[in-house]
């Protein structure tokens, strides 16, 4: 029997054969954390007898889920990172670079046949270079961060295979969506995922990276795009075993939202009623990269967004951000009448930088819609595209982006 990706790789840290259901100690690449878990990990390291990190110049930390920072008690938790980071001499990304898995990508700190643990959910962004990338409990990044190494049980796979071109107006966000919406939120529970097929072949690497971001809301253990797998080593072999291979049709796909409020409550957007929108949210991990400002970018190109809705776009860097000004995106998006963001987190976690009302519904291209996940637990999160966060600031409800495209 042959190898999927996740046997390969991990057989590779393990240093001898594994197949899925094994549990091995493996070598860790690299080991990333955000404001939010770095200073639970940073005391779990020190609790561990920790004095000196293990690789400190493949150990990350980035401050983005709170910045600029909104009150002195995060302040404090920033300026203990500060300190931590300057006394081991790791890599540090203060408030001015934006969410932590775009800098990540950005910087070139993760590479195809890494081995990557972050402290966050959306680690599995990293599947999208050819990594094997999860995130962890902060307890568990620790020991990491002490020994440079880690234990888990070796995850079974599932494969999804797309083919052929998706049709206009439809976007890697809604293949993503309508995925999860097939399989539920539980439906790859600790599991490997291998995307793969000519469809997905066609995907730029942005958009790679939104179809693994995701993979953690279906319960995968990590995403990987196999199109962008050089590494002959690392290809899953024909005869691999898989616990399930799913195929689809790109050119049958439509524009999908999920509804709130789970991730997996997926229908076409012309199924999902006519919902006001009073706050777009055009950002994260997700959906923030220069592709999708630009997707979104032309669709407002010489409009005005809708006086009963509040537009937020929140770069995913500072780097997408100043190329958006290059290419005149930020313009086109100021010029609508949206408001621009400091690149972060931002709005996704519900720290700061618009938080919706009560009763109020958002329209979002973030990764999760849970109550209480943008701010304000009485509030209503739908998730879509780029092009259709867009199409639906115009218009100020739930629209399907080819209605607009089509004027």
């Amino acid at each position: 029997m042959g190898l999927t990706f996740a046997e390969k790789l991990l057989g590779r840290k393990a240093h001898q054969a594994v197949r899925a259901g094994d549990c091995v100690i493996v070598d860790v690449d690299v080991m990333m954390a955000s404001d939010t878990t770095g200073p639970i990990a940073m005391k779990a390291f020190e609790r561990m007898g920790g004095r000196k990190l293990k690789k400190k110049e493949r150990t990350v930390f980035v401050l983005d889920h709170a910045t600029p920072c909104p009150n002195e008690r995060i302040a404090a938790l920033h300026k203990l990172i500060r300190e931590f980071c300057q006394e081991q001499q790791c890599v540090f990304f203060d408030q001015n670079y934006g969410v932590c898995h775009q800098v990540m990508l950005e910087e070139g700190l993760v590479h195809e046949g890494d081995l990557i643990l972050g402290g966050d959910s959306h680690t599995c962004s990293y599947g999208a270079v050819g990594a094997f990338s999860t995130g962890v409990g902060s307890t568990e990044l620790g020991a990491a961060m002490l020994t440079g190494k880690t234990w888990l049980m070796v995850p079974k796979t599932t494969r999804i295979e797309l083919t052929g071109q998706l049709p206009a107006g439809v976007c890697a966000k809604d293949v993503i969506l309508q995925i999860i919406g097939d399989l539920r939120s539980d439906g790859v529970s600790y599991e490997s995922v291998e995307f793969a097929g000519d469809g997905f072949a066609r995907f730029t690497a942005e958009e790679a990276t939104t179809v693994c971001n995701m993979t953690i809301e279906m319960g995968g253990k990590n995403g990987v795009f196999i199109p962008a797998l050089k590494d002959p080593g690392l290809i899953p072999d024909e005869d691999a075993v898989y616990e399930r291979v799913l195929r689809y049709d790109a050119a049958s796909m439509v524009p999908v939202v999920s509804c709130p409020h789970t991730v997996d409550n997926v229908r076409p957007v012309t199924q999902a009623g006519q919902e006001r929108i009073d706050v777009v949210y055009l950002g994260s991990c997700t959906n923030g990269r220069l592709g999708d400002l630009a997707a979104a970018a032309r669709i407002l190109e010489g409009k005005k967004i809708s006086p009963a809705v509040r537009m937020i776009v929140c770069p995913a860097s500072n780097r997408v951000l100043l190329r958006a000004i290059e290419r005149g995106y930020i313009q086109t998006f100021l010029a609508a009448g949206a408001t621009i963001n400091t690149p972060g987190c931002s709005l996704c976690v519900g720290t700061l930088g618009g938080v919706p009302g009560d009763g109020e519904t958002v329209l979002s291209t973030t990764n999760r819609n849970f109550k209480g996940r943008m701010g304000n637990s009485k509030a209503r999160v739908f998730l879509a595209s780029p092009v259709t966060a867009a199409a639906s600031a115009l218009t100020g409800v739930l629209t399907d982006p080819r209605e607009v495209m089509r004027q």
